[in-house]
């Protein structure tokens, strides 16, 4: 798969390049929203990992920029965040388009499983 990770922190982007990279992945990176949303808007990713709370532009910064464009569901978005987001405010996310919700820290196990969910919805949508 094609993966763009958009998160701040370096040391969380570096981990999951090294490992998403040793499984095979294609992973792509920014550590802005602006950068990151510039990226989504010239290419396709088969995911983007978004972090939420992002200095200058955050990641719902990035959603509603995407709802705006058409591009929400162009790639599947799965948050990927260590702030405080209640379940309802997921919920409203979801609405508009995003994938899902992983909270950090998370294990590999539970990363991993939600980059497979992802696949078999790609494919099941291509089949259909």
């Amino acid at each position: 798969m094609r993966i763009l990770i958009i998160d701040d922190s370096h040391e969380i982007v570096e981990l999951m390049v090294k490992v998403l990279t040793t499984v095979g992945h294609e992973v792509v990176s920014s550590y802005s929203g602006r950068e990151g949303l510039k990226m989504i808007q010239g290419d396709r990713f088969d995911l983007i990992f978004l972090d939420i709370a992002m200095p200058d532009f955050s990641g719902l910064d990035v959603i509603d920029a995407l709802v705006q464009s058409g591009k929400i569901t162009q790639s599947p978005v799965v948050l990927f965040t260590a702030s405080s987001i209640t379940d309802a405010e997921v919920a409203e996310l979801v609405k508009k388009g995003v994938h899902s919700c992983l909270r950090k820290p998370v294990r590999m196990e539970t990363l991993f499983e939600k980059i497979e969910e992802v696949s078999r919805g790609a494919a099941a949508k291509k089949s259909a």
